[in-house]
């Protein structure tokens, strides 16, 4: 046989070895496999997930890595179908070598396949039905979908529910494909029932002590900046001084400092003020006794989607309020989800955007945090 037939029989055989060990996961019925890592830490994962576990694998053969590469695409762009993409394309594969066993050339074999998904295309097109313009029906068959991608995970029981919860969030995008204006968040206690979906935007932050605890008409400024007294950044610098004194003048031109940079901040017109970075306590005092709102600490992703929803931007420097652009929405206030407080921000600008707040036992809704993405993005698709 010649070299380059047997090259290709090995990527064949390599291709269809990786598409056989995630066929038995396939389906309602589908096995669990255990994953070990060989990484420090020895961790154990149990997954029937196509995308995991095929991103768990060391693989040095090219046709497997593309099969790799064809479920990394579809997990990206569909969020469901990782393991059926590659169980199909797999046996694609296996007849492919029984065609070129029948000395039947490559490119012939490939205009065959070519052929083959335009006469798939085409019949699946004109099986299409359309029901954008009823809306209860539109609705029962986004939902469906979502009920698939769900039946095989650990929601299967409750998937009705959390179909309806993907949908109602989706829908609300009204044909919009930005997916960074549903927030998802999530809180232990209470059951997976308990779950629900808020109009509106929850930080998942507390107030700052003596801050107000509702603000109508924010006016929000979102930032990443340090609002704590200056730090010597050179590595073993010291500052020496003769007299306590001098210690004394060195704090009160820190305070002085730090002053200036609160008034920069309120002078842009704001009652709310949230900052990726900690908030100490004379900046605190200032803002209270100006009746500013501050959130400190906010983590960056929760910023970020914050300033999206409200029509900010994050802003790092302070002198040209002319280029700060501010963040809007109605009302601002403290609520309780079981026994946390958290940050509510309704009438936001963006006003599809939404929050998906996951209820239950801890281990359950860490699963469920990585399969109701995933839920979110098929029905989008």
């Amino acid at each position: 046989m010649h070299l380059l037939q047997l090259l290709a029989f090995a990527s064949i055989i390599g291709a269809t070895a990786i598409a056989d060990l995630v066929k038995t996961t396939l389906g309602p019925k589908g096995m669990d496999k255990i994953l070990k890592s060989t990484g420090r830490g020895h961790g154990v994962t149990v997954t029937n997930d196509g995308a995991t576990i095929l991103k768990s694998l060391h693989i040095d053969k090219a046709a497997a890595k593309v099969l790799v590469d064809i479920s990394k695409v579809q997990d990206d762009e569909v969020g469901d179908g990782t393991t059926s993409v590659v169980v199909l394309a797999g046996e694609l594969l296996r007849e492919a070598e029984k065609l070129v066993n029948a000395k039947i050339h490559p490119m012939t074999i490939i205009a065959g396949y070519r052929m083959a998904v335009e006469c798939a295309r085409n019949a699946l097109l004109e099986k299409v039905v359309d029901n954008k313009l009823d809306g209860e029906k539109f609705e029962a068959e986004l939902t469906k979908i979502a009920m698939t991608t769900l039946s095989s995970k650990i929601l299967s029981q409750d998937k009705e529910y959390f179909a309806k919860l993907a949908v109602d969030a989706v829908t609300r995008l009204k044909g919009s494909t930005n997916l960074e204006s549903i927030q998802i968040i999530k809180k232990p206690g209470g059951s997976l029932k308990d779950s629900f979906l808020d109009e509106g935007f929850i930080l998942d932050k507390k107030i700052g002590v003596g801050q107000p605890k509702r603000i109508e008409n924010a006016k929000i400024l979102v930032a990443n900046t340090a609002m704590d007294t200056d730090k010597v950044k050179i590595y073993g610098a010291r500052v020496r001084v003769d007299s306590m004194a001098k210690v004394a003048e060195i704090e009160v031109a820190e305070k002085e400092k730090m002053r200036e940079k609160v008034q920069k901040i309120i002078s842009h017109g704001i009652n709310c003020f949230v900052n990726r970075q900690l908030i100490y306590n004379f900046p605190e005092e200032l803002f209270a006794d100006a009746g500013v709102l501050e959130i400190e600490h906010a983590n960056f992703d929760g910023i970020e989607r914050l300033g999206l929803v409200t029509g900010g931007e994050i802003a790092s420097t302070f002198d040209n309020p002319e280029s700060v652009k501010l963040g809007h929405c109605k009302l601002i206030e403290e609520i309780m989800i079981g026994e946390d407080k958290l940050i509510h921000f309704s009438g936001i600008e963006m006003g599809q955007a939404c929050t998906i707040v996951l209820r239950g036992a801890r281990e359950t809704y860490l699963l469920v945090q990585y399969m109701l993405p995933v839920c979110v993005l098929t029905v989008k698709a």
